[in-house]
């Protein structure tokens, strides 16, 4: 996971009321965004663009490795938007 992300985890772990604000972005008109400018408020500075990057890179990387055996990428991979979530509510759950 992205650095930035992992950092903002690694503070809402022991930081209820900021777990809420992290979810309460998934109700803004543009969450991704949301998310980003909460982040780097928080000190860990990321941009939607990095968000959307990351995965992109990460799925094209897996796919150049089998040496163009593979033409689409497999079920399951998710982006790192929602892996970060995913990752909180696990956190959240403890």
């Amino acid at each position: 996971m992205n650095d930035s992300l992992t950092g903002l985890l690694e503070k809402a772990k022991n930081d209820k009321e900021l777990r809420g604000r992290i979810y309460a972005t998934r109700d803004d008109r543009n969450p991704v965004n949301a998310l980003c400018v909460l982040s780097t408020s928080e000190g860990f500075p990321i941009t939607a663009a990095e968000l959307i990057y990351e995965w992109e890179e990460s799925c094209a990387e897996m796919l150049r490795s089998v040496n163009g055996g593979g033409v689409e990428a497999p079920d399951g991979w998710d982006d790192l938007y929602e892996m970060f979530f995913a990752a909180l509510d696990y956190i959240s759950e403890k």
